[in-house]
Formats: structure tokens, sequence, C-alpha cells
């Protein structure tokens, strides 16, 4: 099991990029951009990493990435559809080859008997190929933030982004 060090997955996620040829593409709601500035830390990111969409609100959601009102409606923003449509639409407008979103519930409030605090959705895609998955962090505001970007950049490096 990698350790939570984000500068250390996202330096190896960038060795990672460089030998696939992959440019990434990020998609970040409730994580703000985080992902995008953990790769931005790394000298030479230019190269692999195309650029990054913050999209809090659902109409930032719908404008930005294409995301279906009718899906924002029914499932929830904090869902593996919205996810899915997040990471795909990230795709399409940009010239990156793989893409990352996330969309939670990092607390305090939020959160619901369904949807807890803590609840994170990713997804993931690349031509042809996207997928989704929901995940639970227990901590605070920073503390579920933090693992949702660490979890994100874990699955970059093990499941995508390699040739």
């Amino acid at each position: 099991m990698m350790s939570m060090d984000l500068d250390g997955l996202a330096a190896e996620l960038g060795r990672c990029l460089q030998a696939s040829g992959d440019r990434l593409v990020t998609a970040e709601s409730c994580t703000g951009g985080w992902i995008a500035k953990c790769m931005t830390d790394i000298a030479g990111s230019s190269a692999w990493l195309d650029r990054g969409f913050v999209t809090y609100s659902n109409d930032a959601k719908q404008e930005m990435l294409g995301v279906g009102a009718d899906t924002l409606a029914q499932q929830g923003a904090v869902s593996e559809a919205v996810v899915r449509e997040m990471a795909c639409g990230a795709l399409t407008r940009s010239r990156a080859t793989l893409a990352v979103a996330v969309s939670g519930i990092a607390g305090p409030g939020g959160g619901t008997p369904a949807k807890p605090i803590g609840t994170v959705c990713f997804g993931w895609a690349r031509a042809g190929q996207v997928k989704a998955e929901t995940q639970m962090f227990a901590g605070d505001r920073d503390q579920v933030r933090r693992q949702s970007v660490a979890h994100a950049l874990r699955v970059l490096i093990t499941d995508w982004a390699h040739a």
C-alpha cells in the first residue's frame, strides 16, 4: 500500500504519465483543484498535465463539462453517474488522453443518511473506457479531501497510467 504522501504519489504518477505518453485532465468538485495542484507541484508537469477543471457548482458541471441536468437531478452531484459524465466531459474538452473526476461530501455539513459525510465518487476515463467507484472516508473536511486526492492519484498510478 502506498503512503499518504501526496508529493510522492504525484511524482510517481508523473513518471507513469511520462512513460505512457498520456496527458491528464482533472475534473474536481470537493477537492477544489487539489489533484491538479499536486500535479503542478512537480517540475516539468506541463509535459503530461493538460488542464484542470474545478466545477464545484452544478451549473459549472453542466456548463464546463457537459454533465446532464437530468443526471444531476436524478442521481445528485455526488454520484457515479455524475463523475462518469465529468470525466468524459473533461476528456472531450481537453487535449488529454486520461481524465480523473471527483465529487463528494467532505463535510462538516451536507451529508444525508443515503450519502453521509465522507462519501466521495471517483471517475476515470480514456477513449472508449470509463469507470466509476464510490469510497467512504473518515475524518474532518481536510482529511476527507486529502484521502480523496490520494485515492485518485493511487488509482491513476495502479490502473490507468500505463502504456
